[in-house]
């Protein structure tokens, strides 16, 4: 199911991928008949996409693929960089903490444990620069939110046009993860089901349809991540006008354009939360800083030895064939028993 180019998804329904007419003409499937053997069938390894191909087109299946929202920063952060410097503007005081000889400085967001509120920061950050740096306006009906509404609240006619500011971003994705005690976790995997939304159906997240995209990923990550999934009835409690009925069809749409494709590697989930830092540190966006205390000291230390004691019985657990002549002196050799 996470393979998008396995064997076992139908010919129609394999993810839309941007192909080079010049670099594809290698791949194609020999049906020359032979004489003895009968018809070619090249093996399935074969009829795979070029790794470079698949990388280019779903960065949210491969890791060494590049996230599309930090390119689409990337020009952002020149155009700032460069005003700052042609104006010769200062960066103010330095709020950023750097450890000492006497003090040490760590926060306490980790790749396994990410900190909420700064995940959810630079995740809305990362869908912000999807709609500002958007390329066209590509959309569906099912994600319009003119013809899908959220609310009772009549939407304006120009609301097509307008972007929404990172915060307006920011204050519907933490209203939804506070109301339904969603992790941090589930956020870095809402990101990387929008991503392989536009990249599957060929897509734009626009002002038009984000606040609808953005429901269908969180309502999507946090069943498949979640344990305790919250059931589409209870975002129904959260956003009063809106229907289960409208939550079905569009989970149920959103689904099908992932090819149900729900699977997210380590190395991918990993490759988006070092990115979504890297976007932080270049919208300055810091990571909340603590003095290492003693007892957090002890508590790393503890967590250190534990890990490399199980890595010491595994080496021991290893059956070794042979010894390098650097670790011969303290080997015991078995007394033979000679009957």
């Amino acid at each position: 199911m996470g393979n998008t180019v396995s064997c076992c998804v139908s010919p129609g329904g394999s993810p839309k991928i941007t192909r080079q007419p010049d670099r594809l003409e290698d791949y194609q499937v020999n049906t020359d008949l032979s004489e003895d053997t009968g018809p070619y069938l090249q093996h399935i390894s074969d009829r795979e996409v070029p790794d470079d191909l698949a990388h280019e087109s779903n960065p949210s299946d491969h890791a060494q693929a590049s996230t599309i929202f930090l390119s689409k920063s990337q020009t952002d952060v020149r155009d700032k960089r460069k005003s700052n410097h042609i104006n010769h503007v200062s960066p103010g005081l330095l709020s950023k903490k750097y450890s000492s000889c006497s003090t040490i400085f760590i926060d306490d967001s980790t790749v396994s444990q990410p900190n909420l509120k700064s995940t959810i920061k630079c995740v809305t950050l990362a869908i912000y620069y999807h709609i500002k740096n958007r390329d066209s306006d590509r959309s569906l009906d099912i994600f319009d939110e003119k013809k899908h509404p959220l609310s009772r609240e009549q939407v304006p006619d120009d609301y097509s046009r307008i972007d929404p500011e990172h915060k307006l971003i920011y204050r519907f994705v933490r209203t939804l993860f506070s109301a339904a005690q969603l992790t941090a976790e589930c956020a870095i995997v809402t990101l990387v089901y929008l991503e392989r939304l536009l990249t599957y159906a060929e897509m734009d997240i626009c002002p038009c349809n984000w606040k609808r995209m953005v429901l269908g990923a969180i309502l999507l990550a946090s069943k498949v991540w979640d344990d305790q999934a919250v059931w589409n009835v209870d975002y129904c409690q959260i956003l009063k006008d809106i229907t289960v009925e409208d939550m079905n069809e569009m989970e149920r749409h959103f689904l099908e354009l992932l090819q149900f494709n729900i699977n997210v590697p380590a190395s991918v989930y990993a490759k988006y939360y070092f990115d979504l830092r890297s976007l932080a540190d270049d919208n300055n966006l810091s990571f909340p800083l603590e003095p290492l205390s003693k007892e957090r000291a002890q508590k790393l230390e503890a967590i250190s030895r534990l890990c490399e004691d199980k890595y010491k019985d595994l080496s021991k657990a290893s059956i070794r064939r042979s010894f390098s002549a650097d670790n011969l002196v303290g080997i015991r050799q078995s007394h033979a028993v000679l009957s």
